[in-house]
């Protein structure tokens, strides 16, 4: 019996371990910054790992009174873009704790 408790601390010192370990990768990845792009750069969107859109740069160029559909579409895909590159990010990083595992929600 013995062994098996000794088994079991070892077990849950790994995974407060692991714990610590993913706190630490989600909190550096919330202070990340990530950007992208759409027409050429004419629209430039910004976010952080917490998938918030922090500042979106818009060329007076592109914007047309007669073409506002154009505009909203690259706002569009500019932030698509961006919250992707969030999630991948996130995959990424935080993949290596959840690898192997059949976790829900990860």
């Amino acid at each position: 019996m013995r062994g098996g408790m000794g088994n079991m601390n070892n077990m849950m010192k790994q995974m407060q371990k692991m714990q610590k370990k993913m706190m630490k990768a989600q909190e550096e990845l919330h202070e990340l910054s990530f950007e992208a792009t759409a027409g050429g750069g004419m629209v430039k969107v910004v976010a952080n790992g917490k998938k918030e859109i922090t500042d979106i740069e818009i060329n007076e160029e592109v914007v047309d009174p007669d073409d506002v559909d154009m505009l909203q579409d690259l706002i569009l895909a500019a932030t698509n873009d961006v919250l992707g590159q969030v999630d991948q990010t996130t995959n990424d990083k935080m993949g290596q704790f959840t690898q192997g595992m059949n976790l829900p929600g990860f």
